[in-house]
């Protein structure tokens, strides 16, 4: 049974997400996480893009140690030296060249005739080969190029030192007989392309991207490329946990394995949802809220019959946990601690007493707490432990005949100040995030609001999520709480915080307001 290479791209390409702006910090976060799920290498940024992405790439790889880490590339000399400053400390450099092959792209983007770009391709693979021994060429749009011309450009890279080929689906174009069909094509027709390893990167813009995976696999890839929970330009790119859990419940179909640790993927999978802020949808295959939920008396009454009636994979299997330990207001702090460590959250001692105390409030308003609750509670908590500002106290009044008014009690953890402004609203949210406006003195504008339950009943945790935006700079912020308005502040708050931190603007010296 051979084995397909994981590639994840969720820090690259992911992040390529409109409204997704991770922070060095968190890219750090989820890599060594991605480690722990097996992957082989790790796209962890575009590091002539950006400082920001170039310092990102440096990072992850001075941490990541069983996984190559990557940096993608345009097929220049700048790009390749950049990539190489950044990877140096990397246990396994690994370079991502990329050319657009397709008529469109010569035409219009590139302006370039097919002889000027196998001439570039040559030329760059060359180049990098001083520096680098994994070399992977992507024919960006191969989806739409001509066969022909694809197998003297795979020809061309192949020559010339490449060491793995991709060919994606740049635009989700095609279906997966189509997609299959050009890896054959190339395999038979291209001398030495089994003296590389074909890799498939697939997006999701007809909702195929998934199943084009899976047909590569078929054809004779030994590589794809695919984010967490299927993050990516326009509609996405394929979900590395459906392709995962795909080859693993069909292995005798597929005759393939990955090097994966599939416990680990409903934990990196809530990881990237909560740092990105893009939630995960209820129905979505494999790590959804719903994925091994049943509600229909039938599958009810099949599941009690036999699991397999209605469960193809077990929730156990990608790391979630059916029995439950029961915490709620008369728990001590051993049990809520243990509980913790069930979690997977290896917390030090002076983290244990706010989360503690944080969790008893929940408790206070909570019949129940449940898994999905204290991992909201930990995960909220880590993410504010160094905030700038920290509320203390919020007053909202409101009703259909008088005007939304919130108060907020605010404590700047520079110096200890506390603030307490007021401010009304067209609804008891608008009044909160005006208060909050006028305490921080931030000149943001409201993107996006969302608000979905964290689990089931009237007292479940309402967990809000925020975008903000201050010229070209996208934030997103998230709280949690039974009560919404709360959450809402959180949320706001959060997000001013994390603008603080991008922009290193620490506000001790601004115009202070009302002072308590």
């Amino acid at each position: 049974m051979r084995t397909v290479m994981i590639f994840d791209t969720t820090l690259r390409d992911g992040e390529q997400s409109p409204g997704v702006n991770l922070s060095t910090q968190e890219k750090v976060e989820i890599a060594i996480q991605l480690e722990k799920l097996g992957v082989n290498v790790i796209e962890a940024g575009f590091a002539a893009s950006s400082k920001g992405d170039l310092n990102a790439v440096k990072e992850v790889a001075q941490v990541v140690k069983n996984a190559s880490v990557c940096s993608l590339s345009r097929a220049v000399k700048r790009d390749i030296d950049l990539a190489k400053e950044a990877l140096q400390a990397a246990e396994s450099p690994y370079l991502h060249l990329f050319l657009a092959t397709s008529p469109i792209h010569r035409e219009y983007k590139l302006q370039m005739s097919k002889e000027q770009v196998k001439t570039r391709i040559r030329e760059a693979i060359t180049y990098a080969k001083k520096y680098f021994s994994q070399i992977e060429f992507s024919a960006e749009d191969a989806g739409r190029t001509e066969i022909d011309f694809l197998c003297e450009v795979v020809d061309t890279a192949i020559s010339a030192g490449a060491t793995v080929i991709n060919l994606p689906d740049t635009v989700g174009y095609l279906t997966p007989q189509e997609y299959a069909k050009m890896f054959r094509e190339v395999i038979n027709r291209v001398p030495r392309a089994d003296q590389v390893r074909l890799s498939a990167h697939c997006h999701d813009d007809l909702g195929m991207a998934v199943a084009n995976s899976l047909a590569a696999i078929e054809a004779g890839v030994s590589q794809v490329e695919c984010t967490i929970n299927g993050i990516g330009e326009r509609a996405g790119n394929a979900a590395l946990e459906e392709i995962a859990m795909a080859v693993k419940t069909r292995e005798a179909y597929y005759q393939v394995q990955t090097t994966l640790n599939l416990k680990e993927i409903h934990r990196t999978s809530r990881m990237v949802s909560k740092l990105t802020g893009m939630p995960v949808p209820g129905n979505k295959a494999v790590v959804g809220t719903n994925a091994f939920a049943h509600e229909s008396g039938i599958h009810q009454d099949g599941m009690l019959k036999h699991r397999e009636t209605y469960e193809i994979m077990t929730p156990e299997s990608v790391g979630l946990n059916e029995s439950r330990l029961v915490l709620g207001k008369h728990s001590g702090r051993h049990a809520f601690k243990t509980k913790m460590v069930e979690l997977g959250f290896e917390l030090k001692e002076e983290q244990v007493n706010p989360l503690f105390e944080r969790f008893k409030e929940f408790a206070d308003r909570k019949k129940e707490i449940t898994d999905d609750d204290l991992i909201a509670l930990v995960e909220e908590k880590l993410v504010h432990a160094q905030d700038f500002y920290v509320m203390e106290s919020l007053q909202v009044t409101c009703g259909n005949q008088s005007l939304p008014t919130a108060s907020i009690k605010i404590k700047r953890e520079s110096d200890g100040k506390t603030f307490f402004e007021a401010a009304c609203g067209n609804g008891s949210v608008d009044a909160i995030f005006k208060a909050i406006d006028r305490v921080a003195q931030e000149k943001v504008s409201l993107e996006d609001y969302r608000i979905h339950s964290v689990t089931q009943g009237k007292d479940a945790l309402g967990e809000v999520s925020v975008q903000l935006r201050q010229g070209e700079l996208y934030v997103r912020g998230r709280g949690v709480s039974t009560d919404v308005l709360e959450a809402s502040a959180r949320a706001y708050l959060d997000a001013i915080n994390r603008l603080i931190r991008r922009k290193g603007d620490y506000p001790a010296e601004k115009k202070a307001v009302t002072t308590v």
